[in-house]
């Protein structure tokens, strides 16, 4: 973690040294710099400060560009790029930036305005589901296909969709709700049933709809805007089993009389304390979390949604849980697009099933840029060959021939029966009548991955943000660890040094005005003549004597603090010594403190160790580049200086 943030606050990120063309603005040691990486790098280190006198002219910025440069230089000719745990750690951060380009960012601008549209709208729907497993034979997967359809056959021919789905459905939950699932916007269920119900009309039936659950038939009902979210206090009667209608009715009439106390002016907060069932809201005035109309009850959502404003009580309302007085407090529509998309696009990005299918369509991208060609008659040969050459559960590479016989081509090279047999050699196998379609899938996961790699190779070339940004990681990985071998290590081992930079700066960290002494809170006037008594003997005693002795005296704990105590630090020193508030639990005479206001004083080096040691550091930091100026010559064109336009 600290690296990370070593890496992002950094002043100066930079990459590498320039590659011939361009201006020159600068040489280090002969390597030369472009005028344009420079005015890059300065304009992306102040464009995002508030503060314009925290901005810096191209002129005030040069140092820090040096400064920073020489570092990267130095750890280049150390080699420090060199070492295997550096190239490690260097792949890890490119394979982790390289994730948002190895995406189809166009499928995933449209997905952020359809998820959008959909969580600005409710569908309610009902569904007829048939579980399957994700890995079913082919023919368990025809079988659940025709089943639906055929029930679809019959709902188009006027049967009763939730009728067959209470009788069908294997949805556990459909015998009590015939697949009713009310209303539901975006990301509330999985993406390929959301999907398919806001693209099927309302009052028609899709198609089956495959999920990682099995396959749905999927009816809709209504399409309506989203209301936005409520924020809402409630009075909760419950209504165990079995209860009468008498005793039902008399609950009702109990909510009806809160309400008519509550719309007088009656606390509502303070009614849903006494009189709520809820104990959980009612704890705090009857406060629920906000919801939407889709994740509360149907006939509580209803009730709360149509309130006219805030304030608003609504009459009793019924569930399944009881009787309910609802008030509402606060409204929120939903925000516009730009607002939300942040969310949005997180939301997209952990969904399982909107990552599949992203992944699909930015191979069959990558298919056609890099030309791909499948040679299909190869496949079903090697097929047949892999089948036999399965030994121990494993196919055997080396009983696959011909070795080279190509399996698919692309602009990167020729696949061949022996590139997909040394990928095949870790999985394990069965000769069985689903090995064919298990081959299939693992040929494309390899396809997959073959175009995914050439993809990634060109990522530098094809997209230069890409380039900076990586060299940025680079550069600043190489800093992170010279710097920590040359500043931070040193700093944190060389206790001598540290000291010697303490007793020349000792004085530059200083407490305020403080007070010393005994801060006592007694419970009686006994107590605290015995405790005057002890501290007029011996002040100085330690804080645990004067507790033993108390304890012995009276045989119970005597609250006593002893030490420093600056502004802020004790409400009861604040009180007797600057004249703040009283404390809430103050007793005058028995709470008192008993020592002496003392002006500022320097803190040890004990006391304000992490200031000195960051001061300590920084003068590292400065002998350090007073060391690489000297060792490197750095030589800057300061009329390309001046031409730079200062950021605004």
């Amino acid at each position: 973690m600290i690296k990370i943030v070593f890496l992002l606050f950094m002043a100066i990120p930079l990459w590498g040294f320039a590659q011939p063309g361009g201006e020159v603005i600068m040489t280090i040691d002969n390597q030369p710099v472009l005028k344009e990486e420079f005015v890059r790098l300065y304009r992306k280190n102040n464009q995002n400060l508030m503060a314009g006198a925290e901005k810096k002219s191209p002129e005030e910025y040069l140092d820090l560009f040096i400064n920073y440069k020489l570092k990267v230089y130095e750890a280049q000719k150390l080699g420090l790029d060199t070492l295997p745990e550096f190239r490690n750690e260097f792949r890890k951060y490119r394979a982790e930036l390289a994730k948002p380009y190895l995406n189809n960012a166009e499928f995933t601008e449209a997905q952020v305005e359809t998820a959008y549209y959909r969580t600005t709208h409710e569908i309610k729907a009902s569904h007829l589901l048939l579980l399957l497993d994700e890995q079913a034979a082919p023919a368990d997967t025809l079988a659940a296909w025709n089943k639906l359809m055929e029930l679809r056959k019959q709902v188009l021919e006027g049967a009763d969709f939730n009728e067959l789905a209470a009788q069908y459905s294997q949805d556990p939950s459909a015998k009590q709700n015939k697949g009713l699932l009310g209303y539901f916007s975006s990301f509330q269920m999985v993406f390929p049933f959301e999907d398919a119900a806001f693209k099927t009309l309302v009052g028609e039936v899709s198609m089956p709809v495959r999920s990682r659950f099995g396959y749905h038939l999927i009816k809709v009902h209504d399409l309506r805007p989203a209301a936005g979210q409520l924020k809402v206090a409630h009075i909760m009667k419950r209504i165990p089993p079995d209860t009468s209608e008498e005793a039902v009715m008399r609950m009702k009439h109990e909510l009806d009389s809160l309400g008519m106390l509550a719309r007088r002016g009656a606390d509502f907060a303070q009614l849903a304390r006494q009189h709520s069932d809820d104990q959980r809201s009612a704890s705090v005035g009857g406060e629920l979390p906000w919801f939407t109309r889709g994740n509360m009850l149907p006939e509580f959502a209803e009730a709360a949604f149509a309130l006219p404003a805030d304030g608003a009580i609504s009459k009793p309302i019924r569930t399944s849980y009881g009787w309910h007085l609802i008030k509402r407090l606060e409204h929120k529509p939903v925000p516009p697009l730009e607002e939300m998309r942040e969310s949005l696009i997180d939301q997209i990005r952990r969904n399982p099933d909107i990552n599949r299918l992203n992944h699909e369509t930015l191979i069959n991208r990558l298919k056609l840029d890099w030309d791909y060609r499948p040679f299909e008659d190869n496949f079903d040969e090697f097929a047949r060959q892999a089948e036999r050459a399965i030994t121990g559960g494993r196919i055997q590479p080396a009983d696959i021939s011909p070795a080279e016989e190509l399996l698919f081509s692309f602009s990167n090279g020729n696949i061949t029966f022996a590139d997909f047999a040394r990928y095949l050699a870790m999985n394990r196998f069965e000769q069985s009548a689903t090995f064919h379609s298990q081959l299939k899938q693992l040929y494309e996961q390899f396809v997959a991955k073959k175009l995914m790699e050439a993809e990634d190779e060109q990522l530098e070339e094809k997209h230069p943000e890409f380039r900076h940004l990586v060299q940025e990681y680079h550069d600043g990985i190489l800093l992170f660890n010279l710097s920590e071998k040359r500043i931070w290590q040193v700093a944190a081992e060389d206790s001598l040094g540290l000291e010697r930079y303490f007793k020349q700066a000792k004085y530059k960290y200083l407490w305020g005005e403080r007070f010393q002494g005994w801060v006592i809170q007694c419970q009686s006037q006994e107590e605290r003549d015995f405790v005057d008594q002890v501290l007029a003997a011996d002040s100085q005693l330690p804080v645990e004597e004067l507790k033993d002795r108390f304890k012995i005296e009276f045989n119970k704990e005597l609250t006593a603090h002893k030490g420093a105590f600056e502004k802020g630090d004790h409400s009861l020193v604040d009180h007797l010594v600057w004249f703040g508030p009283k404390p809430t639990d103050f007793i005058e005479h028995l709470h008192f403190i008993h020592g002496n206001k003392v002006g500022p004083q320097p803190k040890t080096l004990h006391e304000a160790r992490g200031q000195y040691m960051a001061d300590y550091q920084q003068y590292l930091e400065n002998n350090w580049i007073k060391e690489l100026r000297k060792k490197y010559r750095v030589k800057v064109n300061k009329k390309i200086i001046e031409s730079i336009e200062s950021v605004k």
